[in-house]
């Protein structure tokens, strides 16, 4: 019971800490969805967005993310 409780704080904490981001991105003028990169096409009432650029950039915080948890609770 001991480890799902530090799984639970853990898993709090990761989303604390996204929850920041996502509230603090916006503020460095970092809007995710329109990074250069980004594919926008819009005709009339048709609007396609292709994120390229914000895949990529959230891939790399995921994959770092990740592997320091991993490196952390293989201890």
């Amino acid at each position: 019971m001991n480890d799902l409780g530090r799984i639970l704080v853990y898993a709090g904490m990761g989303l604390l800490a996204i929850g920041g981001l996502v509230l603090l991105l916006p503020r460095l003028g970092v809007q995710l969805g329109r990074l250069p990169g980004d594919i926008r096409y819009q005709s009339g009432q048709f609007t396609c967005l292709i994120p390229i650029a914000t895949s990529i950039l959230l891939s790399i915080i995921l994959t770092i993310g990740l592997n320091l948890l991993a490196r952390f609770f293989n201890r």
